[in-house]
C-alpha cells in the first residue's frame, strides 16, 4: 500500500509539472501531503516529516535566494558584458558556435562535480548572449544539463561517490573502466549541442531573426533586456517556457516569424536604464569578488548560502552605495529569487513526507522485487537503459543507498557483481539524469536561473539525455565493462 502511494505520488507530481497543470509549489507541497493522509498518517506526524525535509533544504534554499541575487547584481553592473561581447565576436551571429561554446564552458565548469556551482557560473554567463540572439533558453538548459551530466560520471561526483560507498569498491576503480564510454559520451553531447545550435539557426532564420546586426545593436537590446530584473518563476509564465524580458528577435520567432512592433521609444529608455546600472570602473572589482567567491564555494570554506550573503552585501555596498539603489536592485531580483525559494521549499515538504513515510524504500523493494526471474541475467544491461528516466523517480540518496543494494542482492543470485550495477547506474541514474531530476536542489537552479518551465525543460532535455546515456553504455558493453548478458 504505502509503495503503491509512494508511486502515485511522483507519477502524480510528474504529470502535474510535465503538463503545466498546476505550479511546482502545489505539486510539490500538495500532493504529497494529499497521499500521506491518504496512507493513514496523521497531521501531526506529516508535520513532522515536513520538519525534517525542510530541514533538508532551508540552507539550499538560502544559497539559491542569494545567488540569484548576487549574479542579479553582477549583470546589472555589466560584469558579464566583456565576455558576452567577446563571445558575440567569436561566434557572431552563429547559434552553433554559441551552442557549442555553452556545452563545453559546462563541462569545465562542472570539473569540481558540483551541478549547483556549474549552473552558477554558466547559467548567468551565457543566458544574456541566449536572449540578444532570441535563442531559446530551452536550449541553454539542455546544452548546459548535457555538458554537466555527461561531466557527473567523475569520481568524485555525487552518484559515482554514493556507488563506491554501497559497493566499497573505491570510487577511481568504478570510474576508470568507464572512461572511454564517458569520452564517447562527451563526443555525444557536443554533437547534440551542434544540432540544436543548427535547429536554432534554421529556425530564427526562418523567422526573420538571424540578421548580421553589428555587435552594439544586438548589445542594446541585450542590456535593455537584462535591466527588467531576473526572469520569471521556475513553474514558467510565458507560452514557450523561455523567461520573460526577451529580445525582439525572440519574440518574432515566438509568434511564428510575423512581425512583431517594438517600440523604439521603450527600447531606448530601457537601455538607458540599463546603461544607468552599469558600473564599468568596477568590472575587475567585481570579477575579482565574483572568483574569490567561486574559488571559496570549490574550496568549502564556509557554507554556500553565507558565501553568497557576504557577496551579496559587499556587491550592493560596492556598486550601489544608498539605501534607494540598494532597495531598487532587491526589489529588481527578489521576484524570481522569492520564487525560486518557494519552488525549493516544496521540494523539501516532497522529499520530507516520502523519506519519513517509508515510501521511498517500499518503492526500492517493489521496483527490484517486480523483476521477471528470467531477465535477472540482463539486469546491468535493464539499470543502464533505464538510469535517466529513473533519474525522475529517485534521488541520488534513495537510489544508491536504496535501489541499488537491493539490486545487488537480486544480481548476486544470478552472479552479477554488484561492481557491474553500479557501473551501469552510473551511466545514467542521476549522472547524465540529475539535470531533469526533480528530486535534486540543483535542478531547481538550473531552471530558476534560466527562467524557464519545469515541465518544458524536462520534455526538451529528456530525450537528449536519455540518448548520451544509451551511448556511453554501449560503448561500456563494447569495451567489456558492463556484461550483456550474465552467464
Amino acid at each position: 500500500m504505502i509503495s503503491l502511494l509512494g508511486f502515485l505520488t511522483v507519477g502524480v507530481i510528474l504529470t502535474l509539472l510535465l503538463t503545466n497543470r498546476v505550479t511546482a509549489v502545489v505539486a510539490l507541497a500538495g500532493v504529497p501531503v494529499l497521499t500521506a493522509l491518504i496512507a493513514g498518517f496523521t497531521p501531526t506526524e506529516i508535520g513532522g516529516f515536513v520538519a525534517e525535509g525542510l530541514g533538508g533544504v532551508v540552507g539550499v534554499t538560502a544559497m539559491f535566494i542569494f545567488a540569484i541575487v548576487y549574479f542579479g547584481l553582477m549583470r546589472d553592473a555589466g560584469m558579464f558584458d566583456p565576455v558576452i561581447r567577446r563571445l558575440v565576436a567569436f561566434a557572431g551571429n552563429a547559434p552553433v558556435t554559441i551552442c557549442l561554446a555553452t556545452t563545453a564552458l559546462a563541462m569545465a565548469a562542472h570539473l569540481d562535480g558540483a551541478g549547483a556551482t556549474t549552473f552558477l557560473i554558466t547559467i548567468p554567463a551565457m543566458l544574456p548572449l541566449f536572449d540578444r540572439l532570441g535563442m531559446s533558453r530551452l536550449v541553454l538548459t539542455t546544452c548546459v544539463g548535457l555538458g554537466a551530466g555527461v561531466m557527473n560520471v567523475l569520481p568524485w561526483g555525487g552518484p559515482t561517490a554514493r556507488a563506491a560507498a554501497t559497493t566499497g569498491v573505491p570510487a577511481n576503480d568504478l570510474w576508470v573502466p568507464l572512461i572511454p564510454a564517458q569520452i564517447a559520451g562527451a563526443i555525444a553531447v557536443l554533437g547534440i549541442a551542434w544540432f540544436l545550435g543548427v535547429r536554432e539557426q534554421r529556425r530564427l532564420r526562418a523567422a526573420g531573426s538571424l540578421t548580421e546586426a553589428p555587435l552594439a545593436a544586438v548589445g542594446a537590446a541585450g542590456s535593455a533586456g537584462a535591466a527588467g530584473g531576473s526572469g520569471t518563476s521556475p513553474s514558467g509564465t510565458s507560452s514557450d517556457g523561455d523567461a520573460a524580458g526577451a529580445t525582439p528577435s525572440a519574440e518574432a520567432s515566438r509568434a511564428g516569424g510575423a512581425a512583431v512592433s517594438w517600440d523604439a521609444g521603450d527600447a531606448a529608455d530601457r537601455a538607458d536604464d540599463a546603461a544607468e546600472l552599469r558600473r564599468p570602473r568596477l568590472l575587475w572589482f567585481n570579477v575579482a569578488l565574483t572568483v574569490a567567491l567561486i574559488a571559496a564555494l570549490i574550496s568549502g570554506v564556509a557554507p554556500p548560502e553565507a558565501l553568497f550573503l557576504v557577496g551579496v552585501v559587499v556587491a550592493l555596498v560596492v556598486n550601489y552605495a544608498g539605501l534607494a539603489r540598494q532597495t531598487a536592485r532587491i526589489e529588481a531580483h527578489a521576484r524570481g529569487a522569492m520564487l525560486m525559494a518557494t519552488t525549493l521549499l516544496a521540494a523539501g515538504v516532497f522529499l520530507g513526507i516520502l523519506e519519513g513515510s517509508g515510501m521511498i524504500e517500499a518503492m526500492a523493494s517493489t521496483a527490484a522485487g517486480a523483476l521477471p526471474d528470467g531477465a535477472a541475467p540482463a539486469l546491468p544491461l535493464i539499470v543502464g537503459v533505464l538510469g535517466v528516466p529513473l533519474s525522475l523517480v529517485f534521488g541520488p540518496d534513495p537510489y544508491y543507498f536504496g535501489v541499488l543494494p537491493v539490486l545487488i542482492g537480486v544480481g548476486e543470485q544470478v552472479g552479477i557483481s554488484g561492481v557491474d550495477l553500479a557501473q551501469a547506474s552510473i551511466l545514467g541514474e542521476e549522472t547524465v539524469g540529475f539535470p531533469i531530476s526533480p528530486l535534486t536542489g540543483s535542478f531547481y537552479l538550473l531552471v530558476g536561473l534560466a527562467g524557464v518551465d519545469i515541465g518544458k525543460h524536462i520534455r526538451h532535455l529528456i530525450g537528449w539525455a536519455w540518448l548520451v546515456s544509451v551511448v556511453m553504455l554501449v560503448v561500456a558493453v563494447a569495451t567489456g565493462v558492463i556484461p550483456l548478458w550474465a552467464a
